[in-house]
């Protein structure tokens, strides 16, 4: 990538959603660094120096890439990296939103320090304009059927009502199982399902994501053993955890499962 000139910022996003985001608003060339897991688009993060994962952000490599922002997340980054970050005096970005009615919020709060630069706040507005059909959409019938959505294998895990995902999906016209909150942060906002947990029982489907956990027709029959009653299916993970620039496109998704 070629060289930033002096007092231009340097963003590394720790985050793929929010690394998606960045380069919708036009970010692309201020972005300094990324995770291997910040994929989208492909070719445009192609030519991204990568730090590491979410969770094992490569501090050193970070570091001398001279990022003057860096964007986290509450539920995908470690406290501990976001508090060392800070006592370098870097400019955190602190995202958490917890449903797709946080998403026009979260794109200001990501575009408003770069606002200055060519286009910013006009993308911005663009995407913000997008979601609005997709957020006044309400289910012709209302959110029954339930969905016990997993992210995960060994022990199974699934999403508590609380998250970008469970709302998403009421978004779309589902009820989430199962049915607790997992509060504003920590591990029970992703529970673990032993295989007797009710919920196994109590849904009209089970969905298996493509993320984190590579689910795949491997895992189908396994996971009908589990919940007979129900109808199980793969779907996919970025459209259903992403935030941002695929929220719109996110939602649509959900709506059209319904069919």
């Amino acid at each position: 990538m070629p060289p930033l000139e002096a007092g231009s910022p340097r963003i590394a996003s720790l985050v793929p959603s929010a690394t998606e985001l960045l380069l919708a608003l036009g970010l692309g060339p201020w972005l300094v660094a990324r995770t291997g897991f910040c994929t989208q688009p492909p070719a445009a993060v192609r030519d991204i120096p990568k730090v590491g994962g979410t969770k094992d952000v490569q501090l050193n490599r970070l570091f001398a890439l001279a990022p003057t922002h860096v964007v986290v997340n509450v539920d995908e980054n470690r406290r501990e990296t976001a508090e060392t970050l800070a006592a370098r005096g870097l400019s955190l970005i602190v995202t958490h939103p917890q449903g797709p009615a946080d998403v026009p919020a979260l794109i200001q709060q990501l575009a408003e320090p770069f606002a200055h630069l060519p286009g910013v706040r006009e993308r911005a507005a663009a995407l913000q304009a997008e979601l609005v059909p997709a957020l006044a959409w309400t289910p012709p019938n209302g959110a029954s059927t339930t969905v016990l959505y997993l992210i995960w294998r060994d022990p199974w895990m699934s999403v508590a009502r609380d998250t970008y995902i469970a709302r998403l999906l009421q978004a779309g016209g589902w009820r989430s199982l199962p049915e607790r909150d997992g509060g504003a942060q920590g591990a029970a906002r992703y529970p673990v399902l032993a295989a007797d947990d009710p919920a196994w029982g109590a849904a009209d489907e089970v969905w298996l994501s493509s993320e984190p956990y590579a689910f795949g027709p491997a895992h189908l029959a396994e996971v009908q053993a589990l919940a007979p009653q129900a109808r199980v299916r793969l779907v996919d993970g970025e459209l259903c955890s992403w935030w941002g620039a695929r929220t719109a496109a996110g939602l649509a998704y959900v709506r059209s499962l319904r069919g």
